[in-house]
């Protein structure tokens, strides 16, 4: 197989594996009441079902690069299909709550390396000049998985059974495996060093503590005390990790990566743009059926607009970052983000049909412009030394995002309730009041953007000229 096919092989095999793991990230909360009703369980406890594979995806991420290095993309790539494959069959089959947390665990093992492994094998097998084209491509099923499947699990859950929600992962697993297995580089790190087991230690103990934290102040009704209690001991051990690793050889994650400036702006630009952005699979389903009474297939439909404006601009990403840079580009492209998801609060009944789906089919391209800008800033000056460390961190704290951004959403759901009520208008008054708040932390994100050098904008041209 020549090296043009083998890369264009190597793109779909880890759009399969992003579209896997992006789509049973969401799926499963609007289908957790039928599974409850199934299982015999309260819904209340059912919330251990998410927690167990998020927590099992921050528990595995920060070992990913090192993992890779050891045995190989090829190799690990197809055990986290065989893992996440093997977890979903077992998810289907279980008798009760028990069995299906412990399921989660075994199907989270696979899904944590999905995606870090996958975006590595791109960032190894690319040069610069095309990494921007290749990423674009993988990162299109990643968009669409978070939308459609809150809607998906509902359709399901309704028409199915909820065991559909974890059986629908079989046939695509089995490709996946199949396509890997025959057609994946066996690409290896530059070298191999001693695994930091005290860094994965302290660091692992503060990712689960703090998701745990913002988990349960949002889902699972701790007291405050708890939640606080649970927050220190995570932000202490990160304090820790930190230390640690300003004085060992060879850490899981080297400081010397935050002397890389565009990684260093896109690392912390992700944290707090995905904040608000991550918030919407959750509020954009709960808006249209809580609050303006769609039922869960009239939902699903109205996400499909914003799932192909955003496959839609997946094409406008590179031209746009060549023409004006990565500065101008993502402060901009923040500032609209925020703006469309604050217009959502506009939505109400009485609003013109064709006006919602210019809405969605807006927020859709800039949602899009942004992860693809947001992700190529971030590790496109990483360097072979670098590159599987520095994607293992990134992926993590993608993962803290997208944890923090529903746990934020959930909060101030709560916060305008109380104050609105969750009857007639004031359900609406709440969704508005909530959509306007998230955008706002979405457009603050800006300001880190804005420190990106100017000298960016060269590095993009360069790209094109390269690729041309």
């Amino acid at each position: 197989m020549s090296d043009e096919k083998s890369q264009k092989v190597l793109l779909w095999l880890v759009a399969i594996g992003f579209f896997m793991e992006t789509l049973d990230s969401t799926i499963v909360n609007t289908a957790l009441p039928g599974m409850a009703r199934s299982l015999g369980e309260s819904p209340l406890y059912m919330q251990s079902v998410v927690i167990a594979y998020s927590l099992t995806i921050a528990l595995f991420i920060p070992a990913s690069g090192w993992i890779t290095d050891r045995f190989g993309i090829k190799k690990v790539y197809l055990s986290a299909i065989i893992l996440f494959s093997m977890g979903s069959l077992a998810c289907a089959f279980s008798q009760n709550l028990t069995q299906l947390v412990c399921s989660r665990v075994l199907q989270g093992a696979g899904g944590a390396m999905l995606l870090p492994v996958g975006r590595l094998a791109v960032l190894r097998a690319f040069p610069s000049d095309k990494f921007l084209q290749a990423i674009s491509f993988v990162t299109i099923p990643g968009l669409v998985g978070p939308l459609i499947g809150p809607t998906l699990g509902g359709w399901l859950v309704e028409y199915a059974s909820w065991h559909w929600i974890f059986l629908i992962n079989i046939p695509i697993g089995v490709i996946g495996m199949y396509a890997t297995a025959r057609f994946m580089p066996d690409i290896r790190g530059v070298s191999l060093s001693k695994f930091d087991g005290l860094g994965y230690l302290l660091l692992a103990f503060s990712m689960v503590a703090i998701s745990f934290a913002m988990e349960g102040l949002a889902e699972l009704g701790l007291r405050h005390g708890t939640v606080m209690v649970l927050l220190f001991f995570g932000l202490a051990a990160l304090a820790a990790y930190w230390l640690h690793a300003g004085r060992v050889k060879n850490p899981l994650f080297s400081l010397n990566l935050f002397q890389i400036g565009t990684y260093n702006i896109g690392l912390l630009g992700n944290l707090f743009a995905r904040v608000g952005s991550s918030s919407m699979p959750f509020l954009l389903p709960l808006l249209l059926q809580v609050g303006m009474g769609y039922s869960p297939a009239n939902a699903g439909m109205m996400m499909i607009p914003m799932a192909v404006a955003g496959i839609f601009a997946k094409r406008l990403a590179t031209p746009l970052i060549v023409r004006t840079g990565y500065r101008k580009m993502l402060v901009i492209n923040t500032v609209l983000l925020g703006i469309s998801m604050a217009g959502f609060a506009l939505f109400a009944m009485e609003q013109p049909f064709w006006l919602r789906m210019l809405q969605l089919i807006f927020f859709g391209m800039v949602n899009s412009l942004q992860f693809t800008a947001m992700n190529t800033l971030t590790l496109k000056d990483l360097g072979p030394q670098y590159a599987s460390s520095g994607n293992s961190l990134y992926s993590m704290m993608q993962m803290l995002a997208m944890s923090l951004g529903v746990a934020a959403a959930a909060a101030v759901i709560k916060a305008f309730a109380d104050q609105f009520g969750v009857t007639g208008e004031g359900t609406i008054h709440t969704f508005q009041a909530t959509f306007a708040v998230m955008g706002l932390v979405t457009c603050s994100s800006a300001m880190i953007f804005a420190q990106i050098p100017q000298e960016e904008k060269q590095v993009a041209k360069s790209m094109a000229h390269a690729e041309g």
